[in-house]
Parts: C-alpha cells; structure tokens; sequence
C-alpha cells in the first residue's frame, strides 16, 4: 500500500459498533444513516443482512474493521423467534401474503419439541423466493415479485441448538443459535410444513452477532443524538480488532512490523508449541497497536501475514507483552 494511502487509511475511524437496528428499515438503509452521521468519506459496512422486520444486533464496520466483515458475518449467532402456525405466507414471514391456511389445533408443545431436533445439525436448507440468493444471476426476490418460482439448491448451513420458550398456541417462541447463512424464516415455514398445518414467522429479534450482544447496543436515534456534538457518536466505536478476541494474540518485536506492513513473514522467536497448522493470531506491537493477523507456520517457524492493518492507537485488547 502507498504511504499516502495508508496515511489516509490511519485518519479514518475504524472499529465497530454495535448497533441495535430497528424493524422496518433494511440494513442499507440503517448504514445509510450512519454514514450521515459520520461523514460522506468514511468507509462503512454492515455485519450480515437482516431482514426489514428483523430487528436486533447489527455490527457496523467502520474504516480499516470492513476487511474484517467476514470474520462477523461466519460467527455465531442467536435468534428469538416467534412462530404463528397454522398459516402460510410467500415470504415466509408476517409481511408476504397469505398461502394457505391448516389446522393446527391439535399441535403439542411436545410434537413441536420433538419435530425441532431433525433442524439441529449441520443440515441443508432451501432459501426462500424472498431472499437474495441469485439463482443463473438473478436475485431470487426479483423473480419472486414477477410471480416466478424457481429450483433453489439447499445448502449446508449449522444449527447448534433450538429451544421452546414460549408456548401460546397457535402461537409459540423460539430461540435459535447458528452459524452463518441459515434463514429464520424457512426454519419456521419448514416446521410448519413437518407439523402439517403450515407456519410463518411472525417477529424475530436477533439478540447475538459474533461476539456482539443485544444488551450492549445502542439504538441509532441515541447515535443521531450524540452526533450533535462533534465526534460524540464515535464513543460507541469498539476497537477494530474487538472481533477477533476468540484469537489468540502475540506481540512481535519492534523491528518486525516493517517486515508485516510490507507483507512479509517474520521469525517466531518464542514458537507456539501446541498451535494448530496456519492457526491464526492477533499480532500487536510492543506498545500496544493492534498489527495484523497472522498465521503460525511451523515448518518456517515464522509469523504470516493473514491481514495487515495501519492503527495508530494502542488497542485495549492487546496481551500483556511476551514477545513472539
């Protein structure tokens, strides 16, 4: 990278925030938002579309954090989930048009207990018209409103567990944790398909993002509030490399940060024994700065650069020094 490039790239805010985003808006437009607030010349991402009546964490990337987005977006998350069954919509969820309609009078709290064990796992689901999977390059949803429905391939995507919380026939409420990729919506339309009386989605929150928690958000309008001030909204930024915590960090001597920043490995002078084949760390500099992501190479007994980054403030999250 140029010097003036990464002289501009280290003027940039970077970071994250941990936004609560409410129904009704799609997440572009809640980015959207955000960047009027920040300022037309800052670099901004999101975490993982949400749904428009989804409401819930929404990780907002800032600056030099945006390369970061995949990490986010592969990461944990959770869901409550309400379900109304007996009716089915064409999108799935309370904003499509109504289907068909089934009984589901007779549905137990133990039949639906027992019908959510065959969506845990790692299991192949099919997305809904309405998403924007691109089927032969066309976006599902566009082919959806012109009436069309087409073959979508299921995928493998993970469910690592899904609980009953409430029950109220016909409607009940449900929490869901996953991996990356899985539909909210077709696990609640799924289930009514297995149970026989069809289902949609009725309100879904998502409560947990990759390490970000609904109950340390911050809404936009306490944002739009703290923008008044200048700079103010920048106190809700969490540090860029806050979402790699589950990585392992190391601190590299001082003359090694030359030999990252242009791209290049550097000696493991305390080798890592017990760290897996090109497991990845967070690499930090003596006083602090957040570096890069790197990758432990046995064989060379060398630090790879993964992902290399230009901060100029020392991170709150780095080690305490022990020089690798």
């Amino acid at each position: 990278m140029a010097k003036n490039a990464r002289a501009k790239e280290s003027t940039m805010v970077s970071g994250f925030i941990n936004l609560y985003k409410p129904g009704g808006i799609t997440s572009m437009e809640a980015v959207r938002r955000i960047k009027r607030l920040a300022g037309s010349s800052q670099k901004i991402g999101h975490g993982g579309t949400m749904d428009p009546m989804a409401l819930g964490v929404l990780p907002i990337c800032f600056g030099q954090a945006t390369r970061l987005m995949e990490y986010v977006v592969g990461g944990r998350k959770r869901y409550r989930m309400e379900i109304l069954l007996g009716v089915s919509t064409d999108t799935y969820d309370a904003e499509g048009e109504v289907v068909d309609t089934g009984d589901a009078s007779a549905v137990t709290r133990d039949m639906v207990e027992s019908a959510l064990t065959v969506f845990v796992g790692s299991i192949k689901q099919t997305p809904p018209m309405y998403s924007a999977v691109k089927v032969k390059g066309q976006r599902l949803y566009k082919l959806a409103r012109a009436g069309l429905e087409v073959e979508r391939e299921a995928r493998p995507v993970d469910i690592f567990s899904i609980k009953v919380t409430d029950w109220a026939l016909p409607k009940m409420v449900v929490e869901v944790e996953s991996g990356k990729g899985v539909y909210m919506r077709s696990v609640a339309h799924d289930l009514g398909q297995t149970l026989g009386c069809g289902g949609h989605v009725t309100g879904l929150e998502r409560l947990y993002c990759a390490g970000f928690d609904a109950k340390d958000s911050v809404t936009l309008e306490a944002l739009e509030e703290d923008a008044q001030e200048p700079g103010g909204w920048q106190k809700h930024v969490f540090a860029t490399d806050w979402a790699l915590q589950g990585l392992r960090s190391t601190v590299v001597a001082q003359a090694a940060e030359q030999y990252l920043n242009n791209g290049q490995q550097v000696a493991v002078r305390n080798p890592v024994m017990e760290a897996g084949y090109l497991e990845e760390f967070r690499a930090y500099s003596p006083d602090g700065r957040f570096l890069a992501i790197v990758r432990f190479d046995r064989g060379a007994s060398a630090w790879k650069p993964a992902k290399v980054f230009h901060l100029e403030t020392p991170s709150p999250y780095a080690p305490a020094e022990t020089t690798g």
